[in-house]
């Protein structure tokens, strides 16, 4: 529901835009490139990042002037389905499976203070837990006390062990000990809550390193606010830039957001969104599909999240 309301503006817009294309008798060029400024419009509104804006209006715009467009005899169809299949392109083409080989399999988990970082650690852990592995949640926040407490809390929520050292181990000893932890309790999955900052700075990014090349993570996974909006994007950017990000995750997803860093962050950074967290609850976790993030935002429903949600939460 997350998802829906989020973009449920946008889709409203977009609703309007095909209703005033299925009204002509017969689509001309002129009425294409009205709707191609409609749609600019929009996705300027839902504080899509403008350069995205504009080369994905220019793909949609090039391929709805095409004489099969035109000559169609369900023009808006065929424009709806273009712009289907160039927002998939935008969110990223496919899906990108979270598999993890190694045991035990490193994640690291970066990102600013309160982007929800430790929040996304125990839910990828209650995720990690439902593909049949073993995680081990490690507090290596060692600059912020209540996120060692929060993360304790909910592994003990989520009944699964964690390894918090303390605020006065050096964060490198922390994960070579979460290691030797792992290994010995049969532990295959490690998931490290890195310290976030309020800001990007040269120190962070220096610890952040330092922590990746004792890990040599699996994955490494970007988490971002979405309620941050061109702001998130921009995080993104410096972090793609500085850390070799394996993913994203958007955050907050529940909340009054107009959406546009989904819409952009993928495109910008060049990095799949991996997950995206819709609730406040441990199993408010969802793999993330562009295609049917793309048919949530033309309106056209998501039956397949809706039908797996069931079968985790409902038996045969």
């Amino acid at each position: 529901t997350g998802w829906v309301r989020l973009f449920q503006d946008l889709s409203d817009k977009f609703a309007r835009i095909f209703k005033e294309l299925r009204g002509q008798g017969k689509v001309r060029e002129g009425h294409i490139a009205e709707a191609m400024r409609e749609v600019r419009r929009a996705l300027l509104e839902a504080d899509v990042n403008y350069k995205v804006v504009k080369e994905f209006v220019g793909r949609v715009g090039d391929r709805a002037v095409g004489q099969k467009v035109l000559d169609s005899l369900t023009p808006d169809q065929q424009i709806i389905k273009i712009v289907h299949e160039e927002l998939v392109t935008l969110l990223g083409t496919k899906p990108v499976a979270f598999n993890l080989s190694g045991s035990p399999a490193p994640v690291m988990i970066v990102g600013l203070q309160g982007s929800g970082k430790t929040s996304f650690a125990a839910k990828l852990a209650v995720f990690a837990r439902k593909k049949g592995r073993r995680p081990l949640l490690v507090a290596a926040d060692i600059y912020r006390p209540a996120a060692v407490e929060q993360l304790r809390v909910l592994a003990r929520q989520i009944d699964v062990p964690i390894h918090a050292p303390g605020t006065d181990v050096p964060v490198v000893e922390i994960a070579e000990s979460a290691l030797r932890v792992a290994k010995r309790d049969l532990c295959d999955t490690v998931i490290v809550d890195t310290a976030g900052r309020l800001h990007i700075d040269r120190e962070m990014m220096a610890e952040l390193g330092s922590v990746r090349r004792v890990l040599a993570p699996e994955e490494t996974l970007l988490v971002l606010d979405s309620m941050t909006g061109q702001e998130a994007v921009r995080v993104a950017e410096e972090f793609a830039r500085e850390v070799d990000l394996t993913g994203v995750v958007l955050t907050k997803l529940d909340g009054d957001t107009r959406g546009g860093a989904a819409l952009s962050v993928a495109s910008v950074t060049g990095k799949p969104i991996k997950f995206a967290c819709v609730g406040e609850k441990v199993d408010d976790l969802e793999a993330f599909y562009p295609d049917r993030m793309a048919s949530r935002i033309l309106g056209m429903g998501d039956v397949m999240s809706l039908i797996e949600r069931a079968q985790e939460t409902i038996d045969a």
